[in-house]
């Protein structure tokens, strides 16, 4: 039989013209549905933008922030996150923000839709918050990536406002730096009295070292400054790196070197991720490496708990691989137990003495605490007081005796000075 007639008894086959009508379809079908999937593909990729930010990008927050405000208000699927407020009236307030919870979301920003996606690896944990893995997916038509420059940038601004006027403590959290409660407000540089010029030489130097890296880069010095401040307890030193901190417009990071699980890689890498603009606080340093007390028993006990090494904190104070453009404050109550190499300048390069209060210091803090005629004779006669006494006093010891004569008549604070003398023995 020759081929077309062969072909031509197919065709008049009505099993054979149904299979083949049916095979027909169904590539059809086939070839729209794969045309249709790559013309999606496409569409997406030169017609469409999208930005996934992690939950471990320093901007996932600020984020979440931002969408509390712009994208909750168009959503009814919902996630609270619950904080506290305190008022300067010092009441505290109980503040409920409503962000978009998991899954899609859609909302306007300008003239443009965004398809929001929140998404929870509930099997992928972020090991040092110990929290599910989470994104936020942006995406919208067009091609102009400024809109997601313009959405991170409101959403950075809206975080420094809220910000605003407060000083935010850093801690550490395995190798990042966290919040340490809310942000608390700025503390007034005058409301911490030191002795007279102290308080204006390190804020002269700070102010100068931020203002000017380009000196330190031209001349190759590395650009970064250390300070200690030493003296008795009670007399200010904490209190003043907080006021400077609020003054300079500052975070501070706090770090303790006694913790346990902090090796000198951890201690180096902490302090190379230490957030932009903030001071580093290490607190007693005296204690990091030896007791405070005498006894090799009790020493050497103290110093097995602890995996920082002397030489480790000297390199990632002024090391090879020690960072830059960052400013570390160190205190201490003991500087004759500190070893010479560690306050030696490139690693201490300004040291100052917080002690006793002094007749014009405590003239000062009286000023602060009592607005009455004749404050300032009041406050001399006040003074000339406590010298009489013969007893070191410490600036937290004479602003405790304010606190509890705070309504009292100046006869009142007067005869009472004798308390400070009992106060101070005990102490």
């Amino acid at each position: 039989m020759p081929l077309s007639e062969y072909i031509s008894a197919l065709s008049d086959n009505p099993y054979f013209g149904a299979g083949f009508g049916l095979f027909g379809v169904g590539a059809g079908a086939a070839l729209l549905r794969k045309g249709f999937q790559t013309s999606l593909i496409l569409f997406r990729r030169h017609y469409m933008i999208t930005l996934e930010v992690p939950c471990r990008d320093k901007s996932y927050q600020w984020l979440l922030q931002w969408m509390t405000t712009k994208g909750a208000r168009q959503t009814q699927h919902l996630s609270v996150e619950t904080s506290f407020e305190q008022k300067d009236s010092g009441h505290i307030k109980t503040k409920y923000d409503f962000i978009p919870s998991i899954g899609t979301h859609f909302f306007r920003y300008g003239s443009t839709w965004i398809r929001v996606e929140r998404t929870r690896e509930q099997h992928t944990l972020d090991l040092h918050m110990g929290t599910p893995w989470e994104t936020v997916q942006l995406t919208a038509f067009g091609r102009n990536k400024q809109l997601f420059f313009t959405i991170l940038e409101d959403a950075r601004q809206m975080a420094l406002e809220q910000h605003e006027g407060k000083t935010i403590m850093y801690t550490a959290l395995g190798s990042e730096w966290r919040p340490l409660g809310h942000p608390r407000r700025k503390r007034p540089i005058s409301s911490v009295v030191l002795d007279k010029g102290i308080s204006d030489r390190i804020l002269k130097d700070c102010e100068e070292f931020i203002q000017n890296p380009s000196w330190y880069i031209d001349r190759g010095i590395p650009y970064r400054r250390g300070y200690l401040l030493f003296g008795p307890p009670g007399c200010g030193k904490s209190s003043y790196i907080t006021a400077l901190a609020g003054e300079l417009g500052f975070s501070i990071c706090i770090l303790n070197l006694s913790e346990r699980s902090l090796s000198d890689d951890r201690l180096n890498h902490l302090l190379s991720v230490a957030p932009q603009q903030s001071i580093i606080l290490l607190e007693d340093i005296d204690a990091a490496f030896i007791s405070r007390e005498d006894t090799v028993q009790q020493k050497a006990a103290y110093e097995g708990l602890n995996r920082v090494t002397f030489s480790g904190l000297l390199n990632c104070l002024d090391g090879v691989a020690s960072t830059e453009a960052r400013i570390v404050f160190m205190t201490t109550n003991y500087i004759q137990r500190l070893d010479p190499a560690l306050i030696r300048p490139g690693r201490v390069d300004m040291q100052e003495y917080i002690g006793w209060c002094t007749q014009d210091q405590i003239e000062q803090m009286y000023l602060r605490f009592y607005d009455e005629p004749d404050a300032a004779e009041h406050a001399k006669l006040f003074a000339e007081k406590v010298a009489q006494l013969e007893t070191n006093m410490s600036p937290a010891q004479i602003q405790g005796y304010f606190m509890v004569h705070k309504h009292s008549e100046f006869k009142d604070v007067m005869a009472n000075c004798e308390k400070l003398r009992r106060e101070t023995r005990r102490a």
